[in-house]
């Protein structure tokens, strides 16, 4: 398999764990957990056909292949940060979101308002969501608080109620709401990677305990043999509409609008609009006033009554 093929995600991932000779380091740096990146590794092997680590070595080590790996990744990761010349004409907003983040509604806003300037949206996994907007990936990005930010701009947008996912046939599966008295005795998983859910909702299919997670990635991820209950006593997830301070444009502005739901009649191309514009309407009023009391001053006075 050449390695080119491999999304630069994961060769991102590998390349931690290879400079770090140590996996549990390597999840924490990355944000995610060492299960996901083991497995990660683990598929590259399978289909690399080769073995990347020393099977059993202590401390961590590469193996020839994974050496090679190392010096072909570290080179097209450099080549995919190397931004593109880009035309003029197809500059286009890049907006990302982060798993459980509708952004279908906004789209459709945009580009009834802005037919002329594209709209690009890209999926971000959660781990990256700040790694995205510090790298340029994207210019804006719906994220999940907390998030780190210093240099950004973060404007809260909603929060999302969190659920409790059983089996059909659990008995919380006859509630309305769950409390976490409610979950004493039950095994709950750590659903704290949204980017692997759907390995945890798989487990909890399978009878392996419960899952807490927001009520949007139960959404994501519902399934005929499972139920999800709102959950009682657990804090609301929180999501934000963040970019980088230092790139505040227009355009980020006007999706800023967008977003927060400014009518058309006030974004602020109206607003520049109604500043360049003559007061037409002032003059008119004032017009109709001078007519007006005209007619008034020629209006005959009312005769007495003789």
């Amino acid at each position: 398999m050449n390695p080119e093929s491999i999304d630069v995600t994961r060769l991102r991932w590998f390349v931690a764990v290879a400079e770090e000779l140590h996996f549990a380091r390597a999840a924490k740096s990355l944000h995610i957990s060492r299960q996901k990146l083991s497995h990660t590794v683990i598929d590259l092997e399978q289909e690399l056909g080769e073995k990347l680590f020393v099977p059993g070595a202590q401390p961590t080590q590469l193996t020839e292949e994974g050496q090679q790996l190392l010096r072909d990744a570290r080179d097209i990761i450099a080549r995919a940060a190397e931004p593109e010349p880009v035309a003029a004409e197809d500059v286009a907003l890049r907006v990302g979101f982060v798993p459980g983040v509708t952004v279908s509604k906004w789209t459709r806003i945009w580009g009834e308002r802005f037919p002329d300037t594209a709209l690009e949206v890209v999926p971000i996994p959660m781990a990256e969501q700040l790694a995205a907007l510090r790298d340029g990936r994207v210019d804006a990005c719906f994220v999940r608080l907390p998030i780190d930010r210093a240099g950004l701009s973060a404007i809260p947008l909603y929060r999302e109620l969190p659920v409790v996912v059983v089996p059909k046939d659990h008995t919380l599966s006859l509630f309305e709401q769950v409390g976490m008295g409610d979950l004493e005795g039950e095994r709950i998983q750590d659903s704290s990677d949204i980017d692997a859910i759907a390995g945890t909702i798989e487990l909890v299919a399978a009878g392996v305990g419960v899952a807490i997670v927001p009520h949007s990635i139960a959404r994501l991820y519902a399934r005929r043999d499972l139920v999800y209950r709102t959950m009682m006593g657990v804090p609301a997830t929180e999501i934000a509409l963040a970019w980088p301070v230092a790139h505040t444009t227009e355009l980020i502005e006007e999706f800023v609008g967008v977003v927060r739901g400014r009518s058309e009649r006030s974004s602020r191309a109206q607003v520049q609009r109604k500043k360049t514009e003559p007061k037409k309407t002032t003059a008119k009023r004032s017009t109709r006033s001078v007519v007006k009391n005209a007619g008034a001053k020629k209006k005959p006075a009312k005769r007495r009554g003789r």
